[in-house]
Protein backbone atom coordinates (compact mmCIF):
# COMPACT_ATOMS: atom_id res chain seq x y z
CA UNK A 1 0.00 0.00 0.00
CA UNK A 2 1.43 3.35 -1.00
CA UNK A 3 0.84 6.90 0.25
CA UNK A 4 -1.94 7.69 -2.25
CA UNK A 5 -3.89 4.55 -1.39
CA UNK A 6 -3.69 5.33 2.32
CA UNK A 7 -4.52 9.03 2.03
CA UNK A 8 -7.31 8.37 -0.46
CA UNK A 9 -8.90 5.76 1.79
CA UNK A 10 -8.67 8.06 4.80
CA UNK A 11 -10.19 10.97 2.85
CA UNK A 12 -13.01 8.72 1.61
CA UNK A 13 -13.86 7.58 5.15
CA UNK A 14 -13.63 11.17 6.42
CA UNK A 15 -16.03 12.23 3.68
CA UNK A 16 -18.45 9.48 4.68
CA UNK A 17 -18.38 10.66 8.28
CA UNK A 18 -18.77 14.30 7.24
CA UNK A 19 -21.76 13.50 4.99
CA UNK A 20 -23.41 11.39 7.68
CA UNK A 21 -23.04 14.22 10.22
CA UNK A 22 -24.41 16.64 7.63
CA UNK A 23 -27.39 14.32 7.05
CA UNK A 24 -28.06 14.00 10.78
CA UNK A 25 -27.74 17.73 11.44
CA UNK A 26 -29.31 18.68 8.10
CA UNK A 27 -26.30 20.88 7.33
CA UNK A 28 -26.11 21.22 3.56
CA UNK A 29 -22.46 22.40 3.45
CA UNK A 30 -21.26 19.34 5.37
CA UNK A 31 -23.26 17.04 3.12
CA UNK A 32 -21.73 18.55 -0.02
CA UNK A 33 -18.21 18.62 1.43
CA UNK A 34 -18.61 15.01 2.54
CA UNK A 35 -19.60 13.86 -0.95
CA UNK A 36 -16.73 15.84 -2.50
CA UNK A 37 -14.27 14.24 -0.08
CA UNK A 38 -15.68 10.78 -0.81
CA UNK A 39 -15.24 11.21 -4.55
CA UNK A 40 -11.77 12.76 -4.23
CA UNK A 41 -10.70 10.07 -1.77
CA UNK A 42 -11.97 7.31 -4.02
CA UNK A 43 -10.11 8.74 -7.01
CA UNK A 44 -6.89 9.17 -5.03
CA UNK A 45 -7.17 5.62 -3.70
CA UNK A 46 -7.75 4.25 -7.23
CA UNK A 47 -4.74 6.23 -8.49
CA UNK A 48 -2.58 4.79 -5.72
CA UNK A 49 -3.80 1.29 -6.47
CA UNK A 50 -3.01 1.70 -10.17
CA UNK A 51 0.44 3.00 -9.25
CA UNK A 52 1.02 -0.09 -7.10
CA UNK A 53 -0.08 -2.43 -9.89
CA UNK A 54 2.22 -0.74 -12.43
CA UNK A 55 5.09 -0.95 -9.93
CA UNK A 56 4.45 -4.66 -9.44
CA UNK A 57 4.45 -5.24 -13.20
CA UNK A 58 7.69 -3.29 -13.65
CA UNK A 59 9.31 -5.18 -10.78
CA UNK A 60 8.34 -8.57 -12.25
CA UNK A 61 9.33 -7.70 -15.85
CA UNK A 62 12.95 -8.96 -15.56
CA UNK A 63 11.75 -12.28 -14.18
CA UNK A 64 9.25 -12.66 -17.02
CA UNK A 65 11.94 -11.80 -19.58
CA UNK A 66 14.30 -14.38 -18.07
CA UNK A 67 11.58 -17.03 -18.16
CA UNK A 68 10.76 -16.24 -21.81
CA UNK A 69 14.46 -16.38 -22.73
CA UNK A 70 14.82 -19.77 -21.01
CA UNK A 71 11.77 -21.15 -22.81
CA UNK A 72 13.00 -19.91 -26.20
CA UNK A 73 16.45 -21.37 -25.58
CA UNK A 74 14.92 -24.70 -24.61
CA UNK A 75 12.72 -24.74 -27.72
CA UNK A 76 15.69 -23.87 -29.95
CA UNK A 77 17.75 -26.66 -28.38
CA UNK A 78 14.94 -29.16 -29.01
CA UNK A 79 14.57 -27.99 -32.62
CA UNK A 80 18.32 -28.33 -33.15
CA UNK A 81 18.28 -31.85 -31.72
CA UNK A 82 15.38 -32.87 -33.97
CA UNK A 83 17.08 -31.39 -37.05
CA UNK A 84 20.37 -33.14 -36.26
CA UNK A 85 18.57 -36.43 -35.75
CA UNK A 86 16.70 -35.99 -39.04
CA UNK A 87 19.96 -35.24 -40.85
CA UNK A 88 21.59 -38.35 -39.40
CA UNK A 89 18.62 -40.48 -40.49
CA UNK A 90 18.83 -39.02 -44.01
CA UNK A 91 22.58 -39.72 -44.24
CA UNK A 92 22.11 -43.27 -42.97
CA UNK A 93 19.30 -43.88 -45.46
CA UNK A 94 21.44 -42.46 -48.28
CA UNK A 95 24.24 -44.87 -47.40
CA UNK A 96 21.88 -47.84 -47.20
CA UNK A 97 19.55 -47.04 -50.15
CA UNK A 98 21.34 -44.79 -52.68
CA UNK A 99 18.98 -45.75 -55.52
CA UNK A 100 15.97 -44.37 -53.61
CA UNK A 101 17.73 -41.03 -53.18
CA UNK A 102 18.73 -40.86 -56.83
CA UNK A 103 15.13 -41.56 -57.84
CA UNK A 104 13.82 -38.96 -55.35
CA UNK A 105 16.30 -36.35 -56.62
CA UNK A 106 15.20 -37.03 -60.20
CA UNK A 107 11.52 -36.64 -59.32
CA UNK A 108 12.18 -33.39 -57.42
CA UNK A 109 14.29 -32.05 -60.30
CA UNK A 110 11.60 -32.91 -62.85
CA UNK A 111 8.90 -31.28 -60.67
CA UNK A 112 10.96 -28.10 -60.28
CA UNK A 113 11.63 -27.91 -64.01
CA UNK A 114 7.94 -28.41 -64.78
CA UNK A 115 6.98 -25.68 -62.27
CA UNK A 116 9.53 -23.22 -63.63
CA UNK A 117 8.96 -23.79 -67.33
CA UNK A 118 5.43 -25.10 -67.36
CA UNK A 119 3.95 -27.02 -70.28
CA UNK A 120 5.14 -25.98 -73.72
Amino acid sequence: MNKDELQGGARYIGGKVEKTLGDVGEIRDWQVDGVVDQVAGGVQHAYGRAKSIVGDVVDSAPELADEARDRLTSAADRATDVAQHGGKVAVDTLREEPAVWVLAAGVVGYALAWLIHGRR
